[in-house]
Parts: C-alpha cells; structure tokens; sequence
C-alpha cells in the first residue's frame, strides 16, 4: 500500500514539474515573433486528448489542466521525462458571460494512441480522445496578460475579413507560454496563439 502511495505521488509530481516547466519556460520563443502579424496558413488535422468542461477558465482551468496533463501522462507509451506539447482550447458559450463558456483542453498526441486510461475525472468534467480538423486558419500571437487579448482578437477579424474569409470553427488558443500550476510568472511575457479555423467566403460551411 505505501509502495503504491509513493509511486502516485512521484507521478503527480513529476506532471505538475513538466506543467510548471513547459508554462513557465517553453519553447524557443523567437520562432514566434513572425506571428506578431496575422497570417492565413494550413494546418493538419490533429488527434488530441481533451478535456470539455463549462465555466469560467479563471474558476475551473487549473483542475481542467490538471486533468488534461494527468490524462496525458498516462497514455500508453508516453514518457513522463518529456516535456509536452503546447496546450490549446477551443471555446464557446457567450464571451461576455464567461460562466456560460464551453472549454475543450487539449493536447496533441501521437495518431498511434487509440484509447484513453482509465480515469476518475469529477463530475462536470469530461475526458475524450478526439481528432480536431483545421485545414485553413487564421492565426495571430497575443503577449501578454489573457485579459488583454482583445486587441489583438480584433486585429485577427479585420484581417480575416479583408482578405476575403470568414470564421467557420471555434475560438482557439494555443498556450506557448503562460502561468504554471503554482506560480503565474509575468503576465505580461505570456505567449498565445489565437486561430480559427476559416474559408474563403462563398464556400463557408460550418461543423
């Protein structure tokens, strides 16, 4: 039994470092600085490990990404020594009344992944193994706090307007840099990528 207990606290332990070091320290970030300017690009379709729960990010994101690296660190063939993908979200719900917002946390895994472990997530909270299509995408970086991302969320629609698309899919965010488990770092040095997913205009369709 105490065998067992030490070996659940070494995982929990060695998920919130990873969390911690990917949020806090993360990739090379000068590979980002061309994004500053919207873009459109393509992108390939994904397989993610996602986490859907409704409620204000501020209130439920930190379990909802606790969950999500839990879950990832428990897949068959993936090695609790590497540092993970960068999260993503896809959001939905009123944006002025976060209480009604609609979160899907998720992360990047292998194709070759085809279950997910056995969990026992809280009530309110729901695990999926799911593909996410992308194709063509708008996408802009955002640094700094969340809070001040709408600016540059303003910035991302006039331009997919005046180069002649609309916005087909969810609101996404990819989180290069950002607070950890514990400690929020410098708001202010956060790294978001915003993306939707987009068409050109006169074959727009929805899913």
């Amino acid at each position: 039994m105490l065998k067992k207990t030490v070996i659940a606290i070494v995982i929990v332990v060695v998920i919130v470092v990873a969390f911690m070091v990917f949020m806090t320290k993360g990739p090379d970030l000068s590979q980002y600085e061309p994004l500053k300017e919207p873009r459109i690009a393509t992108m390939k379709d994904r397989k993610m490990v996602v986490v859907e729960a409704k409620g204000d990010p501020n209130v439920i994101g930190s379990k909802a990404f606790g969950l999500l690296f839990k879950t990832y660190y428990k897949l068959e063939g993936m090695s609790k020594g590497s540092r993970p993908p960068a999260p993503r979200a896809r959001w939905s719900g009123d944006m002025h009344d976060k209480s009604t917002w609609i979160g899907r946390y998720a992360l990047p895994v292998p194709d070759q992944v085809a279950s997910l472990p056995a969990m026992n997530a809280e009530p309110g909270f729901k695990v999926d193994l799911l593909t996410w299509e992308y194709g063509q995408v708008a996408e802009i970086l955002h640094i700094g706090p969340y809070a001040q991302e709408q600016p540059t969320i303003d910035k991302l629609h006039r331009f997919i307007k005046e180069q002649g698309y609309g916005i087909i899919g969810y609101h996404e965010e990819e989180y290069v840099k950002g607070p950890g488990m514990f400690f929020k770092g410098n708001p202010e040095k956060y790294y978001t990528i915003i993306r939707y997913r987009v068409a050109q205009k006169g074959t727009l369709r929805t899913k």
